[in-house]
């Protein structure tokens, strides 16, 4: 049974329509950064979950990713998720869940969620994003 480590969250807008109405585009934009103490604990879990509201048009693709570092830098990406839009004008509510199951041994490691796709998607609200850091024994 392991223990609680550490809890931040990063909330742009959470409410649906409240968000930054910002357009989507190929270069992923920031949209989460937290920053997780580890206390240096050799091989934490760190847990996250998040969701991001997008409005466009039915096809409309994009990607989600968490990346290890304030950065976005491609090597550190450790998590990448692609969808698509469903529907066309209303906003679609995208959720993710993932883990670092490599966390480095530090004592606090940064961690930021990014997002890129097709120029006529918008980010509507919310953007919410969350990390848990635990260690796998007590």
């Amino acid at each position: 049974m392991g223990f609680f480590l550490d809890m931040r969250s990063s909330t742009n807008s959470s409410k649906t329509g409240e968000g930054p109405d910002i357009q989507l585009g190929p270069e992923p934009e920031r949209f989460g950064l937290i920053g997780l103490r580890t206390f240096l604990v050799p091989v934490p879990i760190v847990t996250f979950s998040g969701s991001i509201g997008l409005i466009g048009e039915l096809g409309d693709t994009y990607a989600i990713e968490i990346v290890r570092g304030a950065d976005y830098d491609p090597n550190d990406v450790i998590y990448r998720a692609e969808g698509v839009l469903g529907v066309t004008g209303a906003t679609e509510t995208q959720a993710f869940n993932a883990q670092d199951l490599s966390a480095p041994w530090a004592i606090q490691t940064v961690y930021s969620s990014y997002i890129s796709g097709v120029s006529t998607t918008v980010r509507n609200g919310p953007e919410v994003f969350t990390g848990i850091a635990s260690t796998p024994f007590f």
